[in-house]
């Protein structure tokens, strides 16, 4: 391999400039034998599920701007690029530094996201084929920040991208932020019971009552992937999104369409939890499955029943995380109510660069201030846990 020839940088405006099978040999080289990708959403078919579905484009705050990079015509590298004209659908927020950047006379959008769209789920981001990891990245971030200072763009953000991402953007000049979400660590669990035997007696009692609560809505829930979704779930999945995504955002996200589409491409990497009662789908939630962890995604009800969201979206994706020898359940942003229900608090991590170089180290500051804040909540959280007091001393 020349890793000192000329490395080129194009710019794609859709997944429908590159083949499905390029961009997955960087995003997903670990599935070419027809296994699952480790991370479901920067797999062609999601991405561009939320292109055609035109959940993200024109209009909706997300214009793709993809990375593609090659080296003596071999593509060795690529990344989910976006021009933003706002901070919605991102879960590592940035809305006090527009309003800061505003105030101070500046025009913080459009800016450049390395991300995929409303997914707090962490993943690569700078999506390398194996042997090209170093040299792709270095040429896909000195890629981005040519386009954002090109076009007169005030910064770039990478969000929810790997340890190993942040540690090496940070070496290369990049401004490194840290937050936390709440993820379930599989510990070679045989069943639930002894996932609730590591807890305190305390807890195991009120996750038991709450489990008998729930499973006595007066119906039946079922774990549907693949072929056991059919078309009418998705009616009942999209009643159940529109309600959740018009109380949390105004508007939901994701078209009607996109859930037409994941039902011809995307349900193999899907897992729905679906309530029925009295012949109908009353609440449910969506997962996507990757290779060793299951992404909760969407929760909605169109009916209220005592502990069946914690049931519906936590305990059977446990369930689900034991049965199937799955090392981690991340059930997205927010919540430390999950605290209670055995997730513990993670950190999440993410890059940015801000053209303006004094508003850059004002960001910077805030960022090492973030980060400490940060680890002693996390280190109070842990301790605080539904674990077992030698249960807790293992996980330190």
């Amino acid at each position: 391999m020349d890793t000192d020839s000329l490395i080129e940088i194009a710019v794609l405006p859709g997944l429908d400039e590159i083949p499905a099978e390029e961009w997955d040999a960087c995003a997903c080289p670990e599935a070419a034998d027809g296994g699952r990708p480790v991370d479901p959403f920067t797999t062609h078919r999601f991405l561009k599920a939320l292109e055609d579905s035109r959940s993200v484009g024109r209009g909706t705050g997300w214009e793709p701007r993809h990375l593609a990079a090659r080296q003596n015509g071999e593509l060795i590298a690529v990344a989910p690029l976006y021009a933003k004209s706002n901070s919605q659908g991102e879960y590592i927020f940035d809305f006090s530094w527009a309003h800061a950047y505003e105030n101070a006379g500046g025009q913080y959008y459009p800016k450049l996201q390395i991300a995929v769209p409303f997914t707090p789920a962490t993943g690569r981001r700078f999506l390398t084929r194996p042997g090209h990891e170093a040299a792709g990245m270095s040429a896909l971030v000195q890629g981005a920040v040519k386009l954002a200072a090109d076009n007169g763009l005030s910064s770039l953000h990478v969000t929810f991208c790997t340890e190993a991402e942040a540690i090496a953007g940070d070496e290369i000049g990049l401004m490194r932020r840290t937050t936390q979400q709440y993820h379930w660590e599989n510990r070679d669990y045989p069943d639930f019971d002894a996932f609730l035997a590591d807890l305190s007696s305390r807890k195991r009692k009120t996750i038991r009552k709450e489990r008998q609560r729930a499973n006595a809505f007066g119906g039946e829930i079922r774990l549907l992937t693949g072929d056991e979704i059919e078309p009418q779930h998705w009616d009942s999945f999209w009643r159940f999104y529109q309600d959740t995504g018009a109380r949390k955002w105004g508007s939901p996200y994701l078209t009607r369409a996109f859930f037409e589409i994941a039902h011809e491409v995307l349900r193999d990497d899907i897992l729905l939890v679906m309530c029925e009662r009295e012949g109908r789908d009353v609440a449910g939630a969506l997962n996507m499955i990757g290779r060793d962890v299951l992404f909760g995604r969407y929760w909605g009800c169109i009916e209220h029943h005592d502990f069946l969201h914690f049931e519906t979206c936590y305990y059977r994706a446990i369930d689900y995380a034991i049965e199937n020898g799955l090392a981690r359940v991340e059930a997205g942003a927010q919540g430390e109510h999950k605290l209670a229900r055995g997730y513990l608090p993670s950190e999440c991590h993410s890059l940015h660069w801000i053209g303006d170089r004094g508003f850059a180290r004002a960001v910077e500051q805030f960022l090492t201030q973030e980060r400490r804040a940060v680890e002693e909540d996390i280190e109070v959280l842990t301790a605080y846990g539904p674990f077992r007091k030698e249960q807790r001393e293992e996980q330190d």
